[in-house]
């Protein structure tokens, strides 16, 4: 039976294919808001405030970072639950636990990972996410990881290739047989975009990498300020830039909502299952909405993450990740002693994912300090 209050197609603890390990349940608390709390209790998360969003951590104190991004995602993702009558404490999880397997410095960090393991096995940041959660966490007695719920997990593995999907059992074979994750999963990948579509927008005026003359370019901010500029017409530049993000992302989540419902209404799954099995993501934008979050979108990846500036810090820190790399491949005991020993336990393939795993939980300044330890 569904839980009181859930629509029919959301998904529900006492539907769920569980977790890993046998676990005793919980006393005070629904399993999902569990691995909610395990979640906030990881080390890896209370990493993520040292870690990159779009600038590294040393360029400024008010730039977002993995861990104010992963916030701002849980706290849309939450009011889009709630409305649309789905499992708000599972969503959160998720939310919260999307970019636990990211490295220092991005997606800078991210590439130069993946072409460091290019030989190995290369490196996705969501698989990554997953082992953390299921293998690298150190936390219980009884089992390694964190031993999430089926559902958070799921949610977690947003993207996958098809060599890891066959690794890992019945959470791989939806990619495998081209299905859809719950709608939770659905909200947290969609309102992940929403969040740093709009945030990065603030974080690259404020360092002032992108001007507001180019914004106005752009229709979902531009329909905003011309909206706000005229019922607030000697509105400081600082105010008006957070009055106007407030309203693009009311106009995105709103109308997120709307669709998503509308969808629903056609679809009419009867459970998690149905949502599974429907051909496509239930969870959208309408058409004119998306072509403005996607315009968006690319003017940022033109005129904030390619910009020149940026190319050049990513250069830097590239060349830092792959030299850290370089030098616990050839020496292992360079590594704290569980990744050492584990290293040298390992094939070339393990250790290179045993490096992987040491580099990519790293914050930004922890990887610039062992850089400079190592190599001067």
């Amino acid at each position: 039976m569904q839980a009181t209050g859930l629509a029919p197609y959301a998904a529900d603890e006492s539907d769920s294919q569980g977790r890993l390990h046998q676990d005793s349940p919980a006393s005070y608390r629904g399993e999902y808001q569990r691995d909610r709390d395990r979640i906030i209790h990881s080390t890896a998360f209370r990493r993520l405030v040292y870690k990159t969003q779009v600038f590294v951590n040393h360029e400024g104190d008010l730039y977002r970072t993995r861990l104010t991004h992963s916030i701002e995602v849980a706290q849309i993702g939450r009011t889009v639950a709630l409305a649309l009558g789905l499992n708000e404490p599972l969503t959160e999880a998720i939310c919260l636990a999307h970019d636990l397997g990211h490295t220092p410095f991005g997606h800078a960090g991210q590439d130069a990972l993946n072409d460091c393991m290019r030989d190995y096995g290369g490196f996705e940041h969501n698989f990554q996410s997953l082992r953390v959660v299921d293998l690298l966490e150190e936390k219980y007695a009884d089992f390694p990881g964190l031993n999430l719920m089926f559902e958070t997990r799921e949610g977690i593995l947003k993207h996958c290739s098809k060599k890891n999907a066959l690794e890992i059992g019945p959470l791989g074979e939806r990619f495998i047989e081209r299905e859809q994750p719950g709608l939770e999963a659905q909200i947290a990948n969609i309102v992940d975009a929403v969040a740093y579509n709009n945030h990065d927008v603030d974080d690259g005026y404020r360092a002032g990498l992108i001007g507001l003359d180019q914004l106005r370019e752009q229709r979902l901010f531009g329909d905003q300020y011309d909206e706000v500029h005229a019922r607030y017409p000697d509105l400081d530049d600082r105010r008006l830039i957070y009055e106007i993000i407030r309203r693009m992302i009311n106009t995105v989540v709103t109308d997120l909502i709307n669709q998503t419902q509308a969808n629903l209404d056609v679809a009419k799954p009867e459970s998690i299952d149905g949502v599974r099995k429907h051909g496509k993501a239930l969870v959208t934008m309408s058409d004119g909405v998306h072509e403005q979050h996607a315009g968006l979108k690319k003017f940022l990846n033109t005129h904030l993450y390619r910009h020149e500036q940026k190319l050049e810090m990513t250069a830097k820190v590239q060349a830092v990740l792959r030299e850290l790399f370089s030098i616990f491949m050839g020496d292992a005991e360079q590594m704290p002693q569980q990744f050492s020993a584990a290293a040298k336990s390992q094939d070339e393939n393990g250790k290179a994912r045993v490096v992987a795993d040491y580099i990519a939980g790293m914050t930004d300044r922890f990887a610039l300090a062992e850089h400079e330890r190592i190599a001067g």
